[in-house]
């Protein structure tokens, strides 16, 4: 699996050292028939899952400051936008050294190994590494399929993916190299999981490696982070890795990283380096930047370090903050002294003490406790406050979904239209690794996948109903999709009602949910004859339109964007380096 002189020789200098590759969640979804339904919705990508892991920014600039060439091509983004796109044709004009691709979400198990094979057939000799928490979760039974060479384990994966890859090209060993699962000669070989950072700042996120890409190979698309990001240039800055909280459904809840990331307690991104990254990002966008973890998990100290490091930066782009439980109102009003521009994104799940106690592990706040610090910030400067709650949790019933509702108009009748609230299944899958997907019938679910080909044979179903993983004790697959569609028209109902939407947008939505509800019963009837809806081409164009902003509109998610929110002199100047750079090579 090592390049030989031969295949050295074809490369040129535009042929990156590594290629990573982001593939759909199901590989040929242009010619399947399968209505998603609203499981991308809440999201900033579609039922393709085309948002690549932010793990591809941190590789690439790794390996970057070691001299390593990396070219990132988001495949899903490029199915989208052009159905005459050849994924094979293009894969076998590459001449990489080696190729990687994320297996980090599991609806991606069925797009990541079907690209995989694509690459090993017309690159036999190039070695194939996965990587991400679904790889880490399944490698023993990801490394027996013959398109995958390597897999490397755990949330933190750049200098062990440089080691594999120095050694690969000088031909050196490869036991030594931590987290790695690969084969010996046909034996899989399992080296220990010692790669463990106790901290963030080793890395950083260069968006200016991505302008340099599209300048490099001449292509504008192929590194944008999900479809539509022109228009809606949101960043995204992880603040911490590994969790406090033990949410039953969470893949990264302290209990899984304990078990899978082999993270004890959290490791958190230095306050001085987290803003260097918001910088980064502030330097080529004007558009929102995330803080992906709430600050708070580390203490108060260092939040109040990182909030006081954004008022001398002098960033004024609008900082979302994430937040996972009730802070003191102290905090809201450091936020609203030290950032010009905030907004809250805040996940209760349900509005019921019960449910949210279930899920969450004895949640340390109450609804009352909840209601005073939405109605602090919207005192506050705080320009946008969305509140998320979920379908499909354990304890949940059908009557308690309709009571979140209901307790959405309690929160619409606080009168301020900055506060928005979204309820969507959780889904398709309950997370490998999750207390919920290891300890099921203690936490109330029926799962009918285990393995990583079972979860693949599962994306390609014919409907969302079918593909989820799980059903509760309280509320089958099919009463999960109907409590969803129910509880999408009333809340689209509600935002009406008071304003949240225009009656265009919410009309549409309300279309939408009828028509993909209607949807569901034809193909259910298609399917119960033992018809085939991929042969029916009137039926199978309706089933890619209400396969996105089913249950809202998704443009209800974005901020407002446009190639105005980009700092356009700052990407010409980063694309005159690179081409400047190229010359002198």
């Amino acid at each position: 699996m090592i390049q030989g002189p031969a295949t050295d020789m074809a490369r040129t200098k535009r042929d990156p050292d590594l290629l990573l590759l982001h593939a759909p969640s199901v590989y040929d979804f242009r010619e399947r028939a399968i209505l998603y339904g609203p499981v991308s919705d809440m999201v900033p990508s579609s039922v393709v899952f085309e948002m690549y892991p932010l793990g591809f920014l941190t590789i690439a600039s790794y390996l970057h400051d070691q001299g390593m060439d990396v070219r990132i091509v988001n495949l899903a983004v490029r199915m989208m936008n052009d159905r005459r796109f050849d994924v094979p044709a293009f894969l076998a004009r590459q001449r990489p050294r080696a190729v990687g691709i994320d297996l980090h979400w599991l609806p991606h198990a069925h797009g990541a190994l079907e690209v995989a094979r694509i690459v090993k057939e017309k690159h036999p000799d190039v070695p194939v590494i996965l990587g991400g928490l679904s790889s880490t979760y399944f490698h023993r039974e990801l490394i027996d399929y013959p398109q995958v060479d390597f897999v490397l384990r755990g949330d933190s994966t750049e200098p062990p993916l440089h080691q594999l890859l120095v050694a690969l090209r000088d031909g050196s060993p490869l036991d030594r190299i931590p987290n790695l699962t690969w084969k010996d000669a046909g034996r899989v070989r399992i080296n220990p999981h010692t790669y463990v950072p106790t901290t963030l700042d080793y890395v950083d996120i260069r968006p200016d490696l991505v302008v340099e890409m599209m300048a490099r190979y001449r292509d504008l698309q192929s590194a944008l982070p999900f479809n539509g990001w022109w228009r809606n240039p949101i960043a995204a800055v992880f603040t911490v890795k590994g969790c406090a909280y033990e949410c039953v459904t969470c893949g990264s809840s302290h209990t899984t990283c304990t078990h899978l990331t082999k993270r004890q307690r959290p490791v958190f991104r230095s306050p001085a380096s987290l803003v260097a990254n918001v910088e980064a990002f502030a330097r080529l966008t004007k558009g929102p930047i995330a803080l992906i973890g709430d600050l708070r998990q580390a203490g108060p100290d260092h939040a109040g370090e990182v909030l006081e490091r954004l008022r001398r930066s002098g960033v004024q782009n609008e900082i979302i903050i994430e937040l996972f439980t009730v802070p003191p109102a102290e905090f809201l009003q450091e936020i609203d002294r030290c950032v010009p521009h905030w907004s809250i994104e805040f996940s209760p799940e349900s509005h019921e003490q019960a449910v949210r106690n279930a899920q969450e592990g004895e949640a340390d706040y109450t609804t009352g406790q909840m209601e005073e610090m939405l109605k602090e910030a919207l005192r506050l400067r705080c320009e946008r406050l969305d509140v998320f709650f979920m379908i499909g949790l354990p304890g949940q019933t059908i009557e308690s979904v309709r009571g979140t509702v209901d307790y959405c108009e309690r929160l619409f009748q606080l009168g301020d239209k900055r506060l928005s609230c979204f309820i969507s299944p959780m889904g398709p899958f309950i997370d490998p690794g999750s207390r919920g997907f290891e300890e099921p019938n203690r936490f109330g679910y029926r799962l009918f996948a285990r393995t990583l080909e079972e979860h693949r044979q599962l994306l390609v179903q014919p409907t969302w109903e079918h593909i989820l993983n799980y059903e509760t004790k309280w509320m089958t697959r099919r009463e999960l999709v109907d409590a969803t569609y129910e509880a999408a028209a009333r809340l689209n109902e509600l935002k009406l009602r008071y304003g949240r939407i225009s009656r265009r947008r919410g009309r549409r939505v309300a279309e939408n949910i009828a028509a993909a509800s209607a949807l569901r019963t034809r193909l259910e009837s298609a399917l119960s004859k033992g018809g085939d809806p991929a042969d029916d081409t009137a039926l199978r164009g309706e089933i890619s339109r209400f396969s996105m902003s089913t249950v809202c509109d998704k443009r209800e998610l974005f901020w407002r964007g446009g190639l105005s929110k980009f700092r356009i002199g700052e990407a010409l100047r980063i694309m005159g380096r690179q081409v400047l750079g190229a010359r002198r090579r």
